[in-house]
């Protein structure tokens, strides 16, 4: 059946429909082909098996900071585990260097920076340019959940780019563990009276920590119950503030001793038992809320 018009302005009319319709379905076609992809990749995210270990370390270090830690790590599981270093730049660039093994399903990562100044706005600077490394890292690996290490202001990166930018993935993507160790969240103060401008900003935007997390601080205390020779006690453990009674559990550690020293702690040998004990899955045991417990390191 053919339509025939006899008035010139329904002819445009009907053009202008049919015009229209083609447009519409132009522009649906490409919208469910990208939607048809993203649920591909959902679904291959929620088949995952890989639950990396993702570590920052703190001012002045760079992403070879935790080789020896790892490798003491990889010295007592029976299955090696692969590290993968990320070092981002100031100019957004991303270079990597090691790799992930093939069938490793707890690879550790560890992303430094070229900007490792310290102060709050370098780590706010740092928590962005994270930010671009996660994003690749979780594009490129698809994995559906991830522990976190800090060490030092790697603790306040952590904590800065949860609030600031976890949002974005929270849906796909879970973070189930965050140790910090000798993280100032106070920075040099030694007494929670005197707030700085970082911590008041923490404990305003604390409601962006997700409710599943468990989080481990780890305090140390070279020769007294006040420091780690560089950061005050009071200051990490001020971390409560922030976390306790938002994330699912709480828990500040103690180590004392000789490797207690700032420096020295991420290869204690009581932080190695730690992250095994509450970081790996591979030697992981149950964490038990509230407990602070004191662990003496004697010289390796």
């Amino acid at each position: 059946m053919k339509l025939k018009f006899t008035d010139p302005q329904q002819k445009r009319t009907w053009r202008f429909a049919l015009a229209a319709l083609l447009v519409i379905i132009l522009l649906t076609i490409p919208a469910y082909f990208q939607m048809h992809s993203s649920n591909q990749l959902r679904a291959q995210r929620q088949r995952a098996t890989m639950s990396p270990i993702i570590m920052i370390p703190g001012s002045s270090a760079t992403k070879e900071r935790f080789n020896r830690l790892v490798n003491l790590l990889n010295r007592d599981t029976h299955q090696k585990h692969s590290l993968l270093k990320v070092e981002v730049y100031n100019n957004g660039k991303i270079t990597y260097s090691g790799k992930i093994n093939k069938g490793d399903r707890e690879p550790f990562i560890v992303v430094g920076f070229q900007n490792n100044h310290d102060g709050y706005d370098n780590i706010k600077k740092q928590a962005t340019m994270f930010d671009a490394a996660f994003a690749q890292l979780s594009e490129e690996y698809q994995f559906n959940n991830f522990k976190a290490f800090g060490h030092s202001n790697g603790g306040l990166i952590w904590t800065r780019w949860i609030e600031t930018y976890y949002d974005d993935y929270k849906d796909d993507i879970k973070l189930r563990v965050l140790m910090t160790v000798a993280s100032p969240f106070n920075l040099a103060e030694t007494s929670i009276k005197n707030k700085t401008q970082m911590f008041t900003d923490f404990v305003k935007h604390r409601t962006k920590i997700p409710r599943s997390l468990d989080v481990i601080a780890v305090v140390g205390n070279e020769d007294s119950y006040t420091s780690d020779g560089l950061v005050p006690a009071d200051s990490v453990l001020a971390g409560k503030y922030i976390y306790q009674k938002r994330a699912h559990s709480y828990t500040s550690m103690t180590v004392t001793g000789e490797q207690a020293q700032h420096s020295n702690l991420p290869q204690n040998k009581q932080i190695v038992k730690l992250i095994e004990q509450y970081l790996m899955d591979s030697t992981k045991q149950p964490l038990k809320r509230g407990k602070r417990p004191t662990l003496t390191n004697g010289s390796e």
